[in-house]
């Protein structure tokens, strides 16, 4: 199984081409961004052909949440991503709308023929793990992109008490998003700082489940998006906003780590 790494657009500085071009000389497998507007349609495939990247499209439903879905699957579908991320529903949402919602999406998953996972975001239905572990039962073609990070902040914990719910969700899983999150947070300052080692070391056992499921069933190939995010999720200083990291390293550092350790 090849594990491949892809590039998150989000934060990065200068137009289009100057981020695509510094994520193919950075030597990643691809891109992971929003799928562009029409105009910039054209030029997009270009540029990602032209560097020889693999995409990956995010889209974020809002509104009549199953139509928003479908529409934008569809449209991403177009740029044939090697997967699709969904931010997905709302938290706010009962079971039975919740329900509708992914029935509904699992057939559009099928009608467009691009895998989809689900991300495990804050304020999307798949905000815990309970409710992640109960639509993942429900629908056993459901799948995931795994950011614990934003459970182990809304659970205020290590997640200790959830390893029923993680290990549902570790099979599911067909994307990682590589961000240490803390009780506390959904991002720590710098991954390689002493102070989280705990925390990195928790994060390192979740993504290696991962890879191992992902071989065990088969698949040719695991990806990961390192995705820690500008200020806003990275820390600033007092009264000057100032990120207490440089973002780019910080990706890049979660990028070799990962790489050196489970490459091979």
């Amino acid at each position: 199984m090849r594990l491949r790494f892809f590039k998150t657009l989000w934060g990065m500085e200068g137009d289009l081409a100057e981020q695509v071009n510094r994520a193919a000389e950075a030597g990643y497998d691809g891109i992971e961004a929003p799928a562009p507007e029409p105009g910039q349609a054209e030029a997009f495939g270009g540029l990602l052909e032209e560097r020889g990247l693999g995409y990956i499209a995010q889209i974020f439903t809002s509104g009549d949440h199953a139509a928003s879905f479908a529409e934008q699957a569809a449209y991403a579908a177009g740029f044939k991503p090697a997967l699709i991320v969904s931010h997905s529903a709302r938290d706010s949402m009962t079971e039975a709308e919740q329900d509708r919602f992914f029935g509904a999406a699992l057939e559009t998953e099928s009608r467009i023929g691009v895998p989809i996972g689900h991300e495990t975001h804050r304020q999307r239905a798949m905000f815990t793990p309970w409710t992640t572990s109960r639509l993942l039962r429900k629908f056993p073609e459901l799948r995931i992109t795994a950011d614990f990070s934003h459970w182990m902040n809304v659970c205020d914990s290590h997640l200790g008490d959830q390893e029923e719910h993680l290990a549902l969700a570790i099979e599911r899983a067909v994307h990682i998003h590589g961000r240490i999150g803390y009780p506390e947070g959904p991002q720590v300052p710098h991954p390689a700082a002493p102070e989280y080692r705990t925390e990195l070391a928790i994060y390192l056992g979740w993504w290696e489940r991962i890879l191992n499921a992902r071989r065990k069933s088969g698949a040719a190939q695991a990806t990961f998006t390192a995705e820690f995010g500008p200020p806003g999720y990275m820390h600033t200083l007092p009264f000057t906003n100032a990120p207490v990291a440089d973002l780019w390293e910080v990706n890049q550092w979660m990028t070799d780590c990962v790489r050196e350790r489970f490459s091979k």
